[in-house]
């Protein structure tokens, strides 16, 4: 009878404890396709943020005065920490008519290839920050599979 059982729960084991190797691959790709899956809703979800995101920026926005001294308290800030440049904005490369390409390339005109708040940016930089001695730096600061992604805007001064 000892015999039996031994024989009884061995194949028992096989049965609970191992798989075949059709059973084991059937379980990889099980396991496999839900991380894709899972994956691919997060690569959705971000896209998603992405388009309302550019929407946004899209859309110019009123300077108020509280919008000004919010930025200069964040430049005072800043020099106070001894830094010479702060990033103010920054954007996926959609938000230029090229993708980034004259950006990236330091091309005399990249500004007109600017959209949205970051051509709004642009402007007021021109208009109001430039003259007041302010430096503006825009560079790819993000390189998701080797191509433009996000697109910084800094001031700097000195």
């Amino acid at each position: 009878m000892a015999k039996l059982e031994k024989a009884s729960s061995a194949q028992g084991l096989g049965d609970e404890a191992f798989m075949s190797v059709a059973d084991l691959k059937a379980y990889v790709a099980e396991v496999e396709s839900a991380k894709a899956s899972q994956s691919y809703g997060a690569i959705e979800r971000a896209e998603k943020a992405k388009k309302e995101m550019i929407d946004k920026l899209m859309q110019w926005v009123e300077i108020t005065p509280e919008r000004v001294q919010g930025f200069l308290n964040r430049v005072k800030a800043a020099a106070l920490r001894g830094e010479t440049e702060m990033m103010v904005l920054r954007f996926p490369s959609e938000l230029c008519t090229d993708k980034g390409r004259a950006l990236n390339n330091a091309e005399p005109g990249w500004p007109e290839t600017l959209v949205g708040q970051p051509r709004q940016f642009y402007e007021i930089w021109k208009e109001r920050l430039e003259p007041a001695g302010y430096r503006l730096k825009a560079m790819i600061v993000e390189w998701p599979n080797g191509f433009p992604g996000d697109v910084g805007m800094f001031v700097a001064w000195r």
